[in-house]
Parts: structure tokens; sequence; C-alpha cells
């Protein structure tokens, strides 16, 4: 494997979701992470000692930045090993609830046409939560609450869903896949990194390149992230985020076990509300076209929304939120969680808004957690410190103030802490 120095390319640009809080926190972590990455400055250097043919990084990333999504169908699986403290509270590992996202592995399966039509499934022992997009639609469910939520837009938002040139409806509890984590990684800015093409390897049963990136910080607790992509479809199968602290397994890894390139039949990509489960409707409010030009003006001047604050660059970047309630939102107050959706940070921070909104959740799902106190919960969850406590994993920190403010980083406590 040879590196040369990094030449500074802009940034791909960021797709606009029509909701910036429809990720579950580890996902959306996970997505930073390799996001900090993989629009790192590409470096030139050949790979294909291996049997395929050479390609230089930059070259690679091209190749996925300008494939089309492909129609395919696979089961994924997703391994969390951050050493996040257990929630005292959910049904378990053997239940098909994203909350299990946050640790242990997790089976899914997934089919799409490779447009605006997909489905991902996470299996558990004996039940199944379910997301499906069909272009303006989506549809959760949950056996175990045989619930089905339908997401839609309002027809008078037709014009503006196509201004923003999405798939449809943000969902909360979206589900991670290869493609969405490669999808968001090349939509986030370029940070200082070494990129190299680390000859080949094959992932479910496929012949791919391996796409290798490794931060220069030395502080910050991403070690490498290493992108595993179809050297015929140009299609990512799998994506692994290495910890600093832990070089024997990833911290975090999703990838295909098999996968077919072909269209699913349409009877998969149709979803039909299960016999006696209960429907909830929702419609997702779309931006105005005042606010849609206020965000872009906000974005061209590099404005930051009130109350949110940028430390550091790069793979050291730390989002500061202030004025947040965070006993509040854990106990599901309305207020608190308005609050907390007032604050909508920019290119990089995506994680620290969905990691802060999913410690509040949403308050339809509080019977899940029974009459567990939110202090209680904090205390379970973060380790007290001078002025504040942390949360802590192998890929990132989170620190709140006892003044009410909340610091989001891929850096140590300690480094939060000086901030702070």
């Amino acid at each position: 494997m040879t590196e040369t120095q990094p030449t500074p390319q802009p940034a791909a640009p960021a797709r606009r979701s029509l909701s910036p809080r429809a990720r579950w926190a580890v996902p959306a972590v996970a997505a930073v992470a390799v996001g900090a990455a993989v629009m790192g400055p590409p470096l030139f250097a050949s790979a294909g000692d291996d049997g395929l043919p050479p390609v230089t990084p930059e070259q690679l990333v091209a190749k996925v930045v300008e494939k089309d999504a492909p129609a395919l169908s696979g089961t994924v699986v997703y391994t969390a090993r951050l050493g996040l403290p257990s929630l005292p509270f959910g049904p378990g590992g053997a239940s098909a609830d994203p909350v299990n996202l946050m640790s242990g592995s997790s089976t899914l399966r997934l089919w799409s046409d490779g447009e605006q039509r997909s489905r991902v499934a996470l299996l558990g022992a004996a039940s199944e939560y379910s997301v499906v997009h069909d272009g303006t639609q989506a549809w959760t469910y949950s056996s175990d609450d045989d619930e089905v939520v339908h997401y839609t837009v309002d027809p008078a938002d037709a014009a503006t869903l196509e201004k923003l040139a999405t798939e449809g409806p943000a969902v909360k509890g979206d589900l991670p896949t290869p493609q969405d984590a490669a999808e968001q990684a090349l939509a986030h800015a370029q940070e200082l990194s070494t990129v190299s093409v680390d000859g080949q390897t094959t992932v479910a049963g496929r012949d791919a390149y391996q796409l290798v990136v490794t931060p220069k910080s030395t502080t910050t607790l991403v070690g490498r992230v290493v992108v595993a992509v179809d050297a015929t479809e140009w299609t990512p199968l799998r994506v692994q985020v290495w910890s600093a602290s832990d070089d024997t397994e990833p911290a975090l890894e999703v990838g295909f076990t098999d996968v077919s390139f072909s269209t699913p039949s349409d009877s998969v990509l149709t979803f039909s509300p299960p016999a006696g489960a209960q429907v909830r409707e929702v419609v997702v409010p779309l931006p105005t076209d005042a606010e849609m030009a206020a965000a872009q003006q906000e974005h061209t001047d590099g404005a930051l929304p009130q109350g949110v604050t940028v430390h550091g660059e790069g793979w050291d970047t730390v989002v500061e939120v202030s004025g947040v309630d965070v006993t509040g939102a854990l106990a599901g107050d309305p207020q608190a969680l308005a609050e907390l959706q007032e604050h909508e940070p920019t290119i990089g921070s995506d994680s620290a808004q969905a990691l802060l909104e999913d410690f509040g959740g949403d308050p339809s799902d509080k019977a899940d957690m029974g009459e567990i106190d939110p202090s209680a919960l904090l205390d379970s969850i973060a380790t007290p410190v001078p002025g504040g406590r942390v949360v802590t994993s192998d890929l990132f920190s989170v620190l709140l103030t006892d003044d009410g403010r909340v610091l989001v980083g891929a850096v140590s406590p300690e480094t939060l802490q000086g901030l702070a």
C-alpha cells in the first residue's frame, strides 16, 4: 500500500433530508465517522496486485459517487462494539428493536429497486422491525408492538419535495445499510486523512477494493475507516470503523453477508399493514420556500444556528449545543423536546443532534421505558465529572454540563472537558 500527501478537494454537497432528526443515535454517529473520512482528500495510490485492475482512491471515490444506486437484495449484519453502557430498558437483544443496534450484532434483510422503493427489515429471534420507503410515503412496522406508522407529506408540499430532491419522508428509526452509510459519508465535509486503496478483499462472495482512510489527527478516537467497494458494481459492500484504542476488531461494522444485484419482486417492495395491526398516521412537515432560502443563505454565509458552537476542525471537530434540558428531554417533556428541535447544527454535527434527540426519543415510545426515573437513567449511562457528566465510547464522547450544554465529538472526554 502506497500513499502520498493529501491535496485538499472540495466537499461533496450534502443532500438535505426532509428531517435532520430522523436517525437513531448509533447509526448517525457511524455515518458521521465514515462521512468524515471517505470524502477526505483522495490520494493517488495504486492497488490491484491481487487480481483486480489497479485503481486510485480518487478514481474509486468518483466511481462510487457517479454510480446510480443499483437494484439489489441481500442480508446485512450490523455490529457495534462501542463499549457503551447498557440501557436499563428495552426488550433485549432477542427482539427486533432499533435500540439493540447500540450494542452487539443485528441481522437485517434489504431490498431495493435502486430508485424510490426499498424495504429494510431488522430481524429478531421471533420478531421483526421493518422500514419501507415508496416514493413520497414510508412505513415502519414493529411486530413487538403490532403497530404501523405511516409517514406521508401533505399533497400541497409535492413541489417542495421535488426541490429537496429526496426519496421520501424521513423516518424515525430508519435502519443502517452499507449504501446509506456510504451516501452520508460522501456528503460530509473532507477531513485531514491519509487515503489509500489497500488491495482487494471478498465480501459476500464478491471481489471488492478496500478504501482505507486513516486520520492524521493524533487525538481523535477514530483509528481508521475501511470501505469495501464492489469491483464490478462500484457499490459499498461493507463499512468498518476502527477505534484508535483497539486494533483487534472494528468498533462499528455494517456489511453484506449475501447480496444479489437484481430487482426485487413488486410484492416485496409493496407494503400492506398486517391484519389487526394499529396504524398511526404521521404527516412529515416540509420547510417553506422562505425557510429553505434562509437555510441556504446561512450555509453560504457559514452561519451557525443559535446556541450551536463548533470547536476545532477535521477529526477533532466538537459540536457544542447550549440551553439543553437533558433531564426534561429524557422524561419526554414536550417543551424540552421542542427546544432540542430548534437546534439544527450544520455539516459535521448530525451525530450531535441525533444523539441529543435519542436521549429524549419520541414521547410515544416512553411506554417501553416503564416508570424509569430520568435522573436514574442519566446516571446509568453517564459518569459524573466536575461540572457535569460524560458518556464515553470507543469512537465518540458526550459531555453533559450542569449548566445545560452538550458537547459531542470523536475525541476523548478530557478534550471535551477542556473545551467546556
